[in-house]
Protein backbone atom coordinates (compact mmCIF):
# COMPACT_ATOMS: atom_id res chain seq x y z
CA UNK A 1 0.00 0.00 0.00
CA UNK A 2 1.32 3.47 -0.91
CA UNK A 3 2.05 6.04 1.80
CA UNK A 4 -0.77 8.27 0.62
CA UNK A 5 -3.27 5.42 0.65
CA UNK A 6 -2.17 4.32 4.13
CA UNK A 7 -2.57 7.87 5.43
CA UNK A 8 -6.05 8.13 3.93
CA UNK A 9 -6.99 4.71 5.33
CA UNK A 10 -5.94 5.68 8.85
CA UNK A 11 -7.70 9.05 8.71
CA UNK A 12 -10.88 7.31 7.61
CA UNK A 13 -10.52 4.71 10.38
CA UNK A 14 -10.07 7.36 13.07
CA UNK A 15 -13.03 9.38 11.81
CA UNK A 16 -15.28 6.31 11.69
CA UNK A 17 -14.26 5.12 15.15
CA UNK A 18 -14.26 8.51 16.86
CA UNK A 19 -17.13 10.41 15.26
CA UNK A 20 -19.93 9.09 17.49
CA UNK A 21 -18.15 10.10 20.70
CA UNK A 22 -17.27 13.49 19.21
CA UNK A 23 -20.93 14.09 18.28
CA UNK A 24 -22.02 13.13 21.83
CA UNK A 25 -19.43 15.53 23.26
CA UNK A 26 -20.61 18.33 20.98
CA UNK A 27 -24.25 17.73 21.86
CA UNK A 28 -23.53 17.56 25.58
CA UNK A 29 -21.64 20.85 25.72
CA UNK A 30 -23.88 22.78 23.32
CA UNK A 31 -26.99 21.70 25.23
CA UNK A 32 -25.74 23.57 28.28
CA UNK A 33 -27.71 26.75 28.92
CA UNK A 34 -25.20 29.55 28.45
CA UNK A 35 -27.04 32.84 28.33
CA UNK A 36 -24.05 35.10 27.72
CA UNK A 37 -23.72 35.11 23.93
CA UNK A 38 -19.94 35.83 23.63
CA UNK A 39 -19.12 32.75 25.74
CA UNK A 40 -21.52 30.61 23.73
CA UNK A 41 -20.06 31.92 20.45
CA UNK A 42 -16.54 31.05 21.59
CA UNK A 43 -17.63 27.60 22.75
CA UNK A 44 -19.45 26.87 19.49
CA UNK A 45 -16.48 28.10 17.47
CA UNK A 46 -14.13 25.77 19.30
CA UNK A 47 -16.21 22.59 19.26
CA UNK A 48 -17.59 23.02 15.73
CA UNK A 49 -14.72 24.66 13.87
CA UNK A 50 -11.50 23.66 15.64
CA UNK A 51 -11.80 20.57 17.79
CA UNK A 52 -12.80 17.68 15.54
CA UNK A 53 -10.96 15.34 17.86
CA UNK A 54 -11.70 11.83 16.65
CA UNK A 55 -8.32 10.45 17.70
CA UNK A 56 -8.90 9.95 21.44
CA UNK A 57 -12.28 8.19 21.19
CA UNK A 58 -11.04 6.18 18.21
CA UNK A 59 -8.11 4.91 20.27
CA UNK A 60 -10.54 3.98 23.06
CA UNK A 61 -12.76 2.11 20.62
CA UNK A 62 -9.92 0.20 19.00
CA UNK A 63 -8.14 -0.80 22.20
CA UNK A 64 -11.46 -1.92 23.70
CA UNK A 65 -12.19 -4.16 20.72
CA UNK A 66 -8.61 -5.41 20.61
CA UNK A 67 -9.14 -7.21 23.94
CA UNK A 68 -12.55 -8.59 23.02
CA UNK A 69 -14.80 -5.75 24.16
CA UNK A 70 -17.61 -3.89 22.42
CA UNK A 71 -16.35 -0.59 20.97
CA UNK A 72 -19.72 1.13 21.49
CA UNK A 73 -19.20 0.74 25.26
CA UNK A 74 -16.52 3.44 25.08
CA UNK A 75 -18.69 6.17 23.50
CA UNK A 76 -19.45 8.25 26.59
CA UNK A 77 -15.98 7.91 28.13
CA UNK A 78 -14.67 8.95 24.70
CA UNK A 79 -16.97 11.98 24.68
CA UNK A 80 -15.65 12.98 28.09
CA UNK A 81 -12.07 12.76 26.82
CA UNK A 82 -12.96 14.92 23.80
CA UNK A 83 -14.08 17.67 26.18
CA UNK A 84 -11.23 17.24 28.67
CA UNK A 85 -8.49 17.27 26.06
CA UNK A 86 -10.20 20.24 24.42
CA UNK A 87 -9.97 22.13 27.70
CA UNK A 88 -6.29 21.25 27.98
CA UNK A 89 -5.68 22.42 24.41
CA UNK A 90 -7.28 25.81 25.03
CA UNK A 91 -5.38 26.33 28.26
CA UNK A 92 -2.17 25.36 26.48
CA UNK A 93 -2.83 27.98 23.80
CA UNK A 94 -3.25 30.62 26.52
CA UNK A 95 0.04 29.66 28.15
CA UNK A 96 1.86 29.62 24.79
CA UNK A 97 0.04 32.70 23.46
CA UNK A 98 -0.82 30.74 20.32
CA UNK A 99 -3.13 32.91 18.24
CA UNK A 100 -3.35 30.64 15.21
CA UNK A 101 -3.06 26.94 14.43
CA UNK A 102 -2.80 26.03 10.80
CA UNK A 103 -5.01 28.46 8.93
CA UNK A 104 -7.48 29.21 11.75
CA UNK A 105 -7.37 31.45 14.81
CA UNK A 106 -7.40 29.68 18.16
CA UNK A 107 -10.06 30.61 20.72
CA UNK A 108 -7.35 32.68 22.40
CA UNK A 109 -6.53 34.40 19.11
CA UNK A 110 -10.14 35.08 18.13
CA UNK A 111 -11.83 35.83 21.45
CA UNK A 112 -8.99 36.80 23.78
CA UNK A 113 -7.41 35.39 26.92
CA UNK A 114 -10.31 35.78 29.37
CA UNK A 115 -12.90 34.24 27.07
CA UNK A 116 -10.56 31.36 26.20
CA UNK A 117 -9.96 30.67 29.87
CA UNK A 118 -13.69 30.55 30.59
CA UNK A 119 -14.39 28.26 27.64
CA UNK A 120 -11.58 25.95 28.72
CA UNK A 121 -12.99 25.83 32.25
CA UNK A 122 -16.48 25.03 30.91
CA UNK A 123 -15.11 22.12 28.87
CA UNK A 124 -13.13 20.88 31.85
CA UNK A 125 -16.13 20.92 34.19
CA UNK A 126 -18.46 19.29 31.67
CA UNK A 127 -15.82 16.72 30.71
CA UNK A 128 -15.24 15.55 34.28
CA UNK A 129 -18.98 15.46 34.94
CA UNK A 130 -19.52 13.27 31.88
CA UNK A 131 -16.55 11.08 32.81
CA UNK A 132 -17.94 10.53 36.29
CA UNK A 133 -21.42 9.71 34.95
CA UNK A 134 -20.09 7.25 32.36
CA UNK A 135 -17.77 5.58 34.88
CA UNK A 136 -20.69 5.01 37.25
CA UNK A 137 -22.37 2.90 34.56
CA UNK A 138 -19.46 0.43 34.66
CA UNK A 139 -18.55 -2.12 37.35
CA UNK A 140 -17.25 -0.25 40.40
CA UNK A 141 -13.65 -1.49 40.04
CA UNK A 142 -13.48 -0.49 36.38
CA UNK A 143 -15.05 2.91 36.99
CA UNK A 144 -12.65 3.71 39.80
CA UNK A 145 -9.64 2.62 37.72
CA UNK A 146 -10.74 4.88 34.85
CA UNK A 147 -11.20 7.94 37.07
CA UNK A 148 -7.76 7.37 38.63
CA UNK A 149 -6.08 6.94 35.25
CA UNK A 150 -7.55 10.18 33.91
CA UNK A 151 -6.65 12.06 37.10
CA UNK A 152 -3.06 10.80 37.09
CA UNK A 153 -2.66 11.50 33.37
CA UNK A 154 -3.82 15.11 33.68
CA UNK A 155 -1.59 15.67 36.70
CA UNK A 156 1.37 14.36 34.70
CA UNK A 157 0.48 16.63 31.78
CA UNK A 158 0.13 19.58 34.15
CA UNK A 159 3.61 18.98 35.57
CA UNK A 160 4.98 18.71 32.02
CA UNK A 161 3.34 22.02 31.08
CA UNK A 162 4.86 23.67 34.17
CA UNK A 163 8.31 22.34 33.28
CA UNK A 164 7.90 23.48 29.68
CA UNK A 165 6.85 26.97 30.82
CA UNK A 166 10.02 27.23 32.92
CA UNK A 167 12.14 26.69 29.80
CA UNK A 168 10.45 29.33 27.63
CA UNK A 169 13.00 31.34 25.70
CA UNK A 170 15.84 29.04 26.75
CA UNK A 171 17.51 28.17 23.47
CA UNK A 172 20.12 26.14 25.35
CA UNK A 173 17.54 23.63 26.53
CA UNK A 174 18.88 20.14 25.87
CA UNK A 175 16.87 17.87 23.60
CA UNK A 176 16.89 15.20 26.31
CA UNK A 177 15.08 17.49 28.76
CA UNK A 178 12.53 18.55 26.19
CA UNK A 179 12.05 14.96 25.02
CA UNK A 180 11.18 14.05 28.62
CA UNK A 181 8.57 16.83 28.68
CA UNK A 182 7.04 15.46 25.49
CA UNK A 183 6.98 11.98 27.01
CA UNK A 184 5.13 13.29 30.07
CA UNK A 185 2.64 15.22 27.92
CA UNK A 186 1.61 11.96 26.22
CA UNK A 187 0.26 10.53 29.49
CA UNK A 188 -3.29 11.01 28.18
CA UNK A 189 -2.63 8.75 25.17
CA UNK A 190 -1.23 6.12 27.54
CA UNK A 191 -4.29 6.41 29.81
CA UNK A 192 -6.71 6.37 26.87
CA UNK A 193 -5.34 3.09 25.54
CA UNK A 194 -5.45 1.54 29.02
CA UNK A 195 -9.02 2.72 29.59
CA UNK A 196 -10.15 1.14 26.33
CA UNK A 197 -8.64 -2.14 27.45
CA UNK A 198 -10.26 -1.84 30.89
CA UNK A 199 -13.72 -1.22 29.40
CA UNK A 200 -13.15 -4.17 27.07
CA UNK A 201 -12.30 -6.51 29.94
CA UNK A 202 -8.65 -6.96 29.01
CA UNK A 203 -6.17 -8.82 31.17
CA UNK A 204 -3.68 -6.88 33.29
CA UNK A 205 -0.95 -7.77 30.78
CA UNK A 206 -3.05 -6.49 27.88
CA UNK A 207 -3.88 -3.27 29.72
CA UNK A 208 -0.21 -2.66 30.46
CA UNK A 209 0.84 -3.51 26.89
CA UNK A 210 -1.75 -1.18 25.36
CA UNK A 211 -0.67 1.60 27.73
CA UNK A 212 2.85 1.17 26.40
CA UNK A 213 1.46 1.30 22.87
CA UNK A 214 -0.48 4.48 23.68
CA UNK A 215 2.61 6.17 25.08
CA UNK A 216 4.65 5.27 22.00
CA UNK A 217 1.89 6.53 19.73
CA UNK A 218 1.58 9.76 21.69
CA UNK A 219 5.31 10.46 21.57
CA UNK A 220 5.55 9.73 17.84
CA UNK A 221 2.53 11.94 17.10
CA UNK A 222 3.98 14.75 19.22
CA UNK A 223 7.39 14.61 17.55
CA UNK A 224 5.67 14.57 14.17
CA UNK A 225 3.91 17.80 15.19
CA UNK A 226 7.28 19.22 16.27
CA UNK A 227 8.57 18.73 12.71
CA UNK A 228 5.38 20.20 11.21
CA UNK A 229 5.67 23.37 13.32
CA UNK A 230 8.98 24.18 11.66
CA UNK A 231 7.31 24.39 8.25
CA UNK A 232 4.84 27.06 9.42
CA UNK A 233 6.54 30.50 9.74
CA UNK A 234 4.06 32.01 12.22
CA UNK A 235 4.07 28.93 14.43
CA UNK A 236 7.86 28.73 14.31
CA UNK A 237 8.15 32.39 15.30
CA UNK A 238 5.74 31.90 18.18
CA UNK A 239 7.67 28.84 19.32
CA UNK A 240 10.87 30.89 19.32
CA UNK A 241 9.35 33.80 21.26
CA UNK A 242 6.78 32.23 23.59
CA UNK A 243 7.49 28.51 23.87
CA UNK A 244 10.31 26.00 23.64
CA UNK A 245 11.92 25.55 20.25
CA UNK A 246 10.77 22.48 18.30
CA UNK A 247 12.61 19.31 19.26
CA UNK A 248 14.35 18.82 15.87
CA UNK A 249 15.88 22.28 16.19
CA UNK A 250 17.19 21.45 19.66
CA UNK A 251 18.83 18.33 18.22
CA UNK A 252 20.30 20.35 15.33
CA UNK A 253 21.72 22.89 17.81
CA UNK A 254 24.29 20.28 18.81
CA UNK A 255 26.10 21.34 15.63
CA UNK A 256 27.48 24.81 16.56
CA UNK A 257 27.62 26.06 12.95
CA UNK A 258 24.06 24.99 12.23
CA UNK A 259 22.94 26.49 15.56
CA UNK A 260 24.36 29.91 14.69
CA UNK A 261 22.77 29.90 11.24
CA UNK A 262 19.35 28.91 12.60
CA UNK A 263 19.55 31.55 15.34
CA UNK A 264 20.28 34.21 12.73
CA UNK A 265 17.07 33.22 10.94
CA UNK A 266 14.95 33.05 14.10
CA UNK A 267 16.04 36.53 15.17
CA UNK A 268 14.48 38.09 12.09
CA UNK A 269 11.54 40.39 12.77
CA UNK A 270 9.12 38.27 10.78
CA UNK A 271 9.62 34.81 9.36
CA UNK A 272 8.48 33.96 5.86
CA UNK A 273 8.01 30.63 4.16
CA UNK A 274 11.51 30.73 2.67
CA UNK A 275 12.94 31.24 6.18
CA UNK A 276 11.10 28.21 7.53
CA UNK A 277 12.29 26.12 4.59
CA UNK A 278 15.86 27.30 5.20
CA UNK A 279 15.60 26.08 8.81
CA UNK A 280 14.22 22.74 7.60
CA UNK A 281 17.14 22.33 5.18
CA UNK A 282 19.67 23.12 7.89
CA UNK A 283 18.08 20.61 10.25
CA UNK A 284 18.05 17.87 7.62
CA UNK A 285 21.79 18.36 7.08
CA UNK A 286 22.72 17.40 10.64
CA UNK A 287 23.58 13.94 11.89
CA UNK A 288 21.65 14.70 15.08
CA UNK A 289 18.36 14.90 13.19
CA UNK A 290 19.02 11.39 11.92
CA UNK A 291 19.65 10.34 15.52
CA UNK A 292 16.20 11.67 16.44
CA UNK A 293 14.60 9.78 13.55
CA UNK A 294 16.36 6.58 14.64
CA UNK A 295 14.95 7.08 18.14
CA UNK A 296 11.52 7.40 16.56
CA UNK A 297 12.06 4.12 14.74
CA UNK A 298 12.95 2.46 18.05
CA UNK A 299 9.73 3.83 19.54
CA UNK A 300 7.79 2.52 16.55
CA UNK A 301 9.22 -0.98 16.99
CA UNK A 302 8.53 -0.85 20.72
CA UNK A 303 4.91 0.09 20.10
CA UNK A 304 4.48 -2.70 17.55
CA UNK A 305 6.11 -5.20 19.91
CA UNK A 306 3.73 -4.27 22.73
CA UNK A 307 0.78 -5.38 20.59
CA UNK A 308 1.97 -8.98 20.30
CA UNK A 309 0.15 -10.22 23.40
CA UNK A 310 -3.16 -8.49 22.55
CA UNK A 311 -5.71 -11.04 21.38
CA UNK A 312 -7.54 -9.49 18.39
CA UNK A 313 -4.92 -9.52 15.62
CA UNK A 314 -7.20 -7.82 13.11
CA UNK A 315 -7.49 -4.78 15.38
CA UNK A 316 -3.83 -4.78 16.41
CA UNK A 317 -2.96 -4.63 12.71
CA UNK A 318 -5.01 -1.42 12.50
CA UNK A 319 -3.28 -0.05 15.60
CA UNK A 320 0.08 -0.83 14.01
CA UNK A 321 -0.91 1.08 10.87
CA UNK A 322 -1.66 4.15 12.98
CA UNK A 323 1.89 3.95 14.33
CA UNK A 324 3.41 3.64 10.86
CA UNK A 325 1.54 6.73 9.67
CA UNK A 326 3.29 8.79 12.37
CA UNK A 327 6.56 8.23 10.51
CA UNK A 328 5.28 9.16 7.05
CA UNK A 329 7.12 11.92 5.17
CA UNK A 330 9.67 12.49 7.93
Amino acid sequence: MSRKKLMEKVKKLLAERGRKAYEVAKEEILNEEIEYEPVRDALEYFIQELWHNFQRPALLSLTCESVGGKPEDTTFVGAALVLLTGAADIHDDIIDQSKTKGSKPTVFGKFGRDMALLVGDALLLKGFTLLNESSEQLPKKQGKAIINLVKEAFFEVGIAEAKEASFKGNWDLTPEKYFDIIRMKTAIADATARIGAIVGGGSSDEIMALGKYGRALGILASIRDEFIDIFEPDELKNRAENECLPLPILYAFRDPKVKNRIIDILKKGRLREKDALAVVELIEETEETQVLKKEMQILLKSGIESLRIVRNKNITAKLAEILYVMMEDL
